[in-house]
């Protein structure tokens, strides 16, 4: 048992003595008991044995919360787990992308409808460059429309 009166989540779930030297102990403490617990039903205390013990002291800690994202990631998607929620994460930004650059557009518009003398400057800071990709001018008047459901946003 490290430092304490009980063993520590590992050696109670797999119901064995909780040496002084336990390679879990510092990661999955007793009160804690669900975070080795799923760890271990997808990798299996064996395996995270072996990948501990293959890392320097100094970075166990971090494989440890990495094993912990990725168990909980696979219960809860078991084909793709860490891979899905990223690339769900990555549809995301996608959408918050299209959507600035549209909100982005409709300030121009806006801008243009106020004083159509004014040239058009686009400060490349502040605009996001991909907006060609998901909107076009219509060339007889200052309507904005989305190509993808070619429809107009805004006559």
């Amino acid at each position: 048992m490290a430092g304490g009166s009980s063993p520590c989540a590992s050696c109670k779930l797999l119901r064995r003595r909780c040496a002084k030297d336990c390679i879990f102990a510092p990661f999955f403490r007793p009160d804690d008991p669900h975070k080795f617990a799923i760890v271990h039903k997808v990798f299996g205390a064996s395996n995270i044995s072996k990948m501990l013990q293959e890392l320097p002291v100094h970075q166990r800690a971090d494989a440890v919360s990495s094993l912990v994202y990725e168990a909980n990631a696979r219960v809860r998607d078991p084909v793709y787990g860490c891979v899905g929620a990223i690339s769900y994460l990555q549809n995301q930004v996608s959408d918050l992308q299209m959507q600035l650059a549209v909100a982005q557009a409709e300030i121009l518009c806006i801008q243009m409808q106020q004083d159509p003398t004014l040239p058009i400057q686009i400060d490349p800071n502040n605009f996001n460059n991909n907006l060609p990709q998901y909107l076009s001018f219509a060339s007889s008047s200052n309507v904005i429309q989305d190509p993808l459901k070619r429809e107009s946003l805004w006559t």
